[in-house]
């Protein structure tokens, strides 16, 4: 799990640490604990990355350090991959699944089945996970398998690069057929769970949706984010009058009518990927 670039005359002017930084955007953090693990070689050498290079040399940043990850339980899971390389892995998460162990879901949460299938493929490494999902939403999740890779990622969703789209079944029948909604979210008074449209303390938010198809009176819908807040499709719909189907938190019904939840799934994701710099388009059935 390495990377190999060849100095380029432009590059001579820049000591190893500036190429580092502005041409491989890694960040001080990472890039310290590089240097202090002697993960930064050129020409097979450890360099000092204070200095600058000449050109024709081969720079080697390794990222293959094994990693403590004894803070997850390995539990054999029939994880469903849709997409896996040696940077990265992407699976489809089920419906009532947590990402991340917690006090209820201490063994049979997304990240204790990579843990197993890390331990199968001999990667000793702490679990990445990119892009979270709630409990009750499917869809893609994907797994850095590099803290640099996870870096890189979480870059391009600040600045927008990184889309997201999702499949939704909502309640009802939209007049308008393809539309954005802005509605500021904030997390509602009270709550540490529960969000709200709130025009005062919110932050702006963007969910563009389009519907597919009508479906014995609701409407599966395709929706994409500009922004990324908590909840933000489910507050959004529910705000308009149509809330998720099976969503008891901001729908009309129950949890026991739907114990999946609400009808939510990361459908397809789109980005960059960062060390072969092409384009990935991922989906995932509904």
């Amino acid at each position: 799990m390495f990377i190999k670039y060849v100095i380029k005359n432009t590059d001579c002017e820049f000591t190893i640490n500036d190429l580092l930084k502005n041409k491989f955007n890694i960040s001080a953090r990472l890039l310290n604990k590089l240097i202090r693990n002697k993960k930064i070689l050129v020409n097979g050498n450890v360099f000092d990355t204070r200095l600058k290079c000449n050109s024709g040399d081969e720079l080697l940043i390794d990222f293959s350090a094994e990693e403590d990850n004894s803070n997850i339980v390995p539990t054999k899971m029939d994880l469903s991959i849709v997409y896996e390389d040696d940077w990265m892995l992407v699976v489809n998460k089920p419906a009532n699944m947590p990402v991340h162990p917690s006090m209820e879901h201490f063994t049979d949460s997304l990240a204790n089945g990579i843990r197993f299938y890390f331990d199968s493929i001999g990667l000793k490494k702490k679990i990445r996970i990119v892009n979270r999902l709630d409990l009750n939403t499917s869809g893609l999740v994907i797994v850095a398998k590099c803290e640099y890779i996870q870096e890189c990622l979480i870059k391009e969703m600040s600045d927008g690069s990184f889309k997201k789209s999702y499949l939704a079944l909502a309640s009802g029948i939209f007049n308008k057929k393809d539309d954005v909604l802005i509605f500021p979210i904030a997390r509602k008074q009270g709550s540490i769970i529960e969000r709200c449209v709130d025009f005062e303390n919110g932050q702006f938010s963007s969910t563009h949706f389009r519907v597919i198809k009508e479906i014995d009176g609701n409407s599966l819908i395709l929706c994409s984010l500009k922004t990324g807040r908590t909840h933000q499709i489910r507050v959004h719909l529910s705000y308009i009058g149509h809330p998720l189907i099976g969503d008891s938190l901001y729908g009309n019904c129950s949890a026991s009518e739907f114990p999946n939840g609400q009808k939510l799934h990361c459908y397809r994701l789109k980005f960059v990927h960062p060390v072969t710099k092409k384009l990935l388009t991922l989906k995932s059935k509904f």
